[in-house]
């Protein structure tokens, strides 16, 4: 047996690694990215912006110039506390570092993989509740969880992803006043939401809202931000690794996001096709094409890993879920601009044309 076989963690060992295919030359609509790229006219003011950049110190440790970009562009209450991350994923990973060994993190199922993952990372257990067959909350399992589990921490993705959906509000509402966990809602989707539970963190001391700029144009930045009540943020900020927002994501931010404008014309767009994308879709007899509130749309199809492979063939990357627990037979296609949405939609008509 080789060295790291005798010294990793045996539960690390049996875990597979979040895994990211290669997209070169592919129209690339499986992570849930924009389709928009920086504006030519802005790409020399932007490099002119990052040549000031003194790559040579830390970046500010407390990024307060970014701290504020980010409340103007997602009007962030002042009397709220912000935490950044490098992504919503340290976040999420710091949540799970604040509890003690043997602490429980529940989520509902099918979700976003990494509450799983982060709790076996940190020696947590994690427990999931199905949602139902169509993919809404159950509420009655989730209070018989959280008082069966009592768990420390609780993520629902609102947005749900895999699923694009929102849950009931009222039920999230009963979940968060029924327990003593911090519910997290994590809203990585709030641009193409219609709704938020960020004006609820005055009514609720036990919630935390999670958002990202990934969704709405930036996925490279690796920017994520916890919003809370002010003296959750300044406990859980002990936790934060020094200088965890490098320099060129903060100058970077500090230019890309003051363009508030800009950012919601593209997230209208990506409503506005994702209605288009999802009626042509529906359109297709084969497919059955679930509800969405997000930039993606989840969907069942016969033969998914047939229409998978075809659709890459033909230069075409989406996500296929079709061998997870509960979304068998399930794809999962990012809204990108008209002409990539088009040109999916033409390969798989032409895919069951062909059957």
């Amino acid at each position: 047996m080789s060295f790291i076989r005798k010294w990793l963690r045996a539960d690390i060992q049996a875990i597979k690694a979040y895994h990211v295919p290669p997209a070169e030359d592919m129209i690339k609509l499986d992570a849930m990215e924009s389709p928009f790229a920086l504006p030519d006219e802005l790409i020399g003011q932007y490099l002119a912006y990052l040549a000031d950049a003194q790559l040579n110190r830390y970046p500010n440790p407390g990024a307060e110039e970014l701290n504020k970009t980010l409340r103007d562009l997602m009007s962030i209450p002042k009397e709220f506390g912000v935490l950044l991350g490098n992504g919503s994923d340290e976040l999420i990973q710091l949540l799970a570092l604040a509890c003690e060994a043997d602490d429980t993190i529940l989520s509902v199922e099918p979700s976003f993989v990494m509450y799983g993952m982060i709790a076996k990372f940190t020696h947590l257990n994690y427990q999931g509740v199905a949602l139902t067959q169509d993919y809404q909350l159950d509420l009655d399992k989730m209070l018989a969880a959280i008082n069966t589990h009592t768990p420390k921490l609780i993520f629902i993705a609102y947005p749900n992803n895999p699923t694009g959906n929102t849950f009931d509000r009222k039920s999230i509402e009963t979940i968060i006043s029924s327990t003593k966990a911090m519910v997290v809602l994590d809203e990585a989707y709030y641009a193409y939401a219609g709704d938020s539970f960020m004006g609820d963190i005055e009514k609720y001391p036990n919630l935390v809202v999670l958002r990202t700029v990934s969704k709405i144009g930036f996925a490279g930045l690796r920017l994520g931000l916890l919003i809370a009540a002010e003296e959750t943020v300044a406990e859980l900020d002990k936790l934060r690794l020094p200088y965890n927002i490098n320099t060129l994501t903060q100058v970077s931010a500090n230019f890309l996001l003051t363009e508030k404008d800009e950012i919601n014309r593209n997230a209208a767009i990506i409503i506005e096709q994702r209605q288009i994308l999802s009626e042509a879709l529906t359109n297709i007899e084969a497919l059955q094409v679930y509800p969405s509130q997000a930039n993606f749309i989840l969907f069942k199809a016969p033969q998914a890993q047939a229409l998978f492979d075809y659709l890459k063939a033909n230069g075409i990357l989406i996500k296929n879920l079709s061998s997870a627990p509960k979304l068998a037979d399930c794809l999962r296609v990012t809204v990108g601009d008209h002409a990539q949405n088009q040109q999916f939609l033409q390969i798989v008509k032409r895919f069951y044309h062909e059957q």
